[in-house]
């Protein structure tokens, strides 16, 4: 037995003990349904209509100040407007768009694909909360640093409303599952499927790595390690860099397959809608193809989660709506349009109609490869800055929920961080059923705490919101 095989038996019982508490679900119609999905796909629609579809009403605003315009050096904060976005969006813009997407398609077929646009397009305002109260709620302690997110709009956003002892309850949950989080889908998902890319390119079962995912994962933690240190300003600078360069490799990448296969474009649109509609003797097909969508578009775009608030509130502004209304962009960059592309590439090249039991990125790979035989090795490159600039950010997330745990201290930051880069290792060396089970229950369980806190504070943000909108007519 090697060191990776040793390390997936030690942790394989705890993941799926854990696996089996989050995914809680009722049957309805032959298909088991997820109570947790229920609850973040009825968040999602019910705030879209409280607040009037704001993520239609606001979404030229939202692209105003990504662009810059409301941004004053002199506003309290870390970094600029579109430093914070793309920190945020290196967080959501990952593994998630390539071997989750893939991972839909294979469960719930071509269909996975609508309900994930269609739970983007809803996600927009949970994200636009969500990430407003974050900044409003923010602590800028005396050194200049910023602690903000649902931590503490649970804690202090709901002792303003006269429940302490709950908000506290539920930031010291939400604390727990976002430090669990970030070592999951965060952490170990991201590097798993990096190093699964690189065993492709590199050879798969006849490459010089297999069997020796530790190593790549100690590269891994190095190379993030040297990032993180820095904090959110190291990472804002790297990031508003990162994510752009990364995402331009991945799209040309995709448009070149897509305008390759041109002539299948009308097919591939029509099994979309026809299999996200598909009635198989029962609608069981039908919410197959939806909680698959759902539950990838959830963890690609992690609105309701509760994450992206955490790096959005460094952002310098002295008016939280602001920051609010550029996350709306958020799912739309990054399940819209990206996780859209890596759908339409695995469909297009008939990959995904015969995967044999391949998976996660390596169905993603295929696709590549069905071009031409170098196309994986490019994918590795995008992969692996993917995987790096969400694992650095997701460093952050779960840094600032330890020390709110465990208070601000070079010891506490230092301890944080070696255990992050530890599980950074684990991940490499494990595979991907037990990651997935693992990533998915910790971040869909942060849902929980951060739901219930919007709900209670929703409406002093619609009242806030009411007086912009008056404002600006």
């Amino acid at each position: 037995m090697n060191i990776d095989e040793k390390i997936e038996t030690l942790f394989q019982p705890i993941s799926e003990l854990i696996t089996s508490i989050i995914f809680g679900s009722f049957s309805a119609f032959e298909t088991n349904i997820p109570f947790i999905v229920v609850w973040l796909v009825f968040a999602s629609l019910f705030f879209t209509f409280y607040f009037n579809f704001v993520n239609l009403r606001f979404f030229n605003r939202a692209i105003m100040v990504a662009r810059g315009k409301f941004d004053k050096p002199s506003d309290p904060g870390e970094v600029s407007h579109f430093q914070s976005f793309t920190a945020a969006m290196s967080g959501t813009i990952g593994l998630g768009n390539i071997a989750g997407v893939a991972v839909a398609i294979s469960i719930g077929g071509p269909g996975a694909t609508l309900w994930m646009i269609i739970t983007a397009f809803f996600g927009m305002t949970l994200k636009f909360v969500e990430v407003s109260l974050g900044h409003r709620y923010r602590i800028i302690h005396e050194d200049g640093t910023v602690s903000g997110g649902a931590i503490r709009y649970l804690s202090r956003g709901l002792e303003e409303c006269g429940y302490k002892k709950f908000g506290k309850i539920l930031a010291f949950f939400f604390a727990i599952c976002c430090i669990g989080g970030s070592f999951g889908g965060g952490n170990m998902f991201q590097a798993n499927q990096a190093f699964q890319q690189i065993i492709e390119a590199t050879g798969a079962e006849d490459s010089i790595l297999q069997g020796k995912g530790w190593l790549a994962g100690l590269v891994f933690a190095f190379v993030a390690g040297s990032i993180i240190i820095g904090g959110i300003k190291s990472i804002g600078k790297v990031t508003e860099k990162l994510v752009p360069l990364m995402a331009l490799i991945y799209t040309f990448s995709c448009l070149f397959i897509i305008i390759s296969n041109y002539d299948l474009l009308p097919k591939t649109v029509l099994s979309i809608f026809s299999s996200a509609f598909n009635i198989d003797a029962s609608v069981g097909g039908l919410l197959g193809s939806l909680i698959a969508g759902v539950k990838r578009a959830v963890f690609s775009n992690e609105s309701g989660i509760g994450s992206a608030p955490i790096a959005y509130a460094a952002a310098k502004s002295s008016n939280y709506l602001n920051t609010g209304f550029m996350s709306l962009l958020s799912p739309v960059v990054d399940t819209i349009f990206v996780c859209s592309m890596t759908a339409f590439v695995i469909i297009i090249t008939g990959v995904g109609q015969n995967a044999d039991g391949i998976q996660g990125v390596e169905l993603t790979s295929r696709a590549f490869e069905s071009v031409f035989s170098w196309f994986p090795t490019i994918l590795a490159i995008a992969i692996t800055l993917f995987a790096l600039s969400t694992l650095i950010t997701w460093s952050y997330y779960g840094l600032r929920c330890w020390t709110y745990l465990f208070g601000i201290s070079k010891l506490s930051d230092y301890s944080f961080k070696l255990i992050f880069l530890s599980f950074t290792i684990i991940g490499t060396s494990m595979n991907l059923g037990s990651v997935i089970n693992f990533s998915d229950s910790m971040i869909f369980a942060m849902s929980v705490p951060n739901i219930i806190g919007l709900y209670f504070l929703s409406s002093e943000l619609k009242k806030d919101l009411k007086k912009l909108g008056e404002q600006i007519g």
